[in-house]
């Protein structure tokens, strides 16, 4: 299965880039990892696919929304776990938002990565999914692969085209590739 993966998109108006759509050819779902701001964003993103969302901030703009949820959610497909949050925070870790790199400095070596992510999801996961810090991350650690796709319309703290993720899963594996909106045609 092919997904979508945006986060931070930020905008008061409905229609983002073009060249999402371009980037979200073929995908089957759109997973938004919050910072949605308007309904209307979600009805333009379900012109490609349907969408599972999360917010935090805007919460009240999506009351009766079936796409989003409170704070964290996990969608299960093709036998994986994928939680996803807004701002991941990792219990036991001292770094205050996950960027590249922090989770190989910050998470205690001692401790269990995936039990700190079941006291986060309420279950265990494989995939973790969020946004934020508007920076792409992509890292694998205990077996949990983490991805950020940055944002579509705000790309480090930049009103710019973005970035955003394709993730494909099958029972047996998963392969991410970060887009750079900016580079599309």
């Amino acid at each position: 299965m092919k997904f979508g993966l945006i986060a931070d998109t930020h905008i008061p108006s409905a229609e983002l880039s073009p060249k999402v759509m371009q980037a979200f050819e073929g995908v089957e779902l759109i997973l938004h990892a919050g910072d949605i701001f308007i309904p209307a964003c979600l009805d333009w993103l379900e012109s490609i696919a349907p969408v599972k969302a999360v917010e935090m901030s805007a919460i009240s703009h999506f009351e009766g929304d079936s796409r989003v949820v409170f704070h964290k959610r996990v969608v299960e497909v093709e036998g994986h776990a994928i939680g996803m949050v807004h701002e991941l925070a990792i219990p036991g870790m001292s770094a205050l938002e996950v960027l590249p790199g922090i989770i190989d400095k910050s998470f205690p070596p001692n401790a269990s990565l995936p039990d700190a992510l079941k006291q986060v999801f309420g279950r265990p996961v494989d995939i973790v999914v969020f946004g934020l810090s508007h920076e792409t991350l992509v890292e694998e650690h205990d077996g949990i692969l983490f991805i950020n796709p940055g944002s579509a319309t705000w790309p480090n703290q930049r009103v710019r085209p973005g970035t955003v993720a394709v993730l494909e899963l099958t029972p047996r594996g998963r392969d991410v590739r970060i887009v750079d909106l900016s580079k599309l045609n």
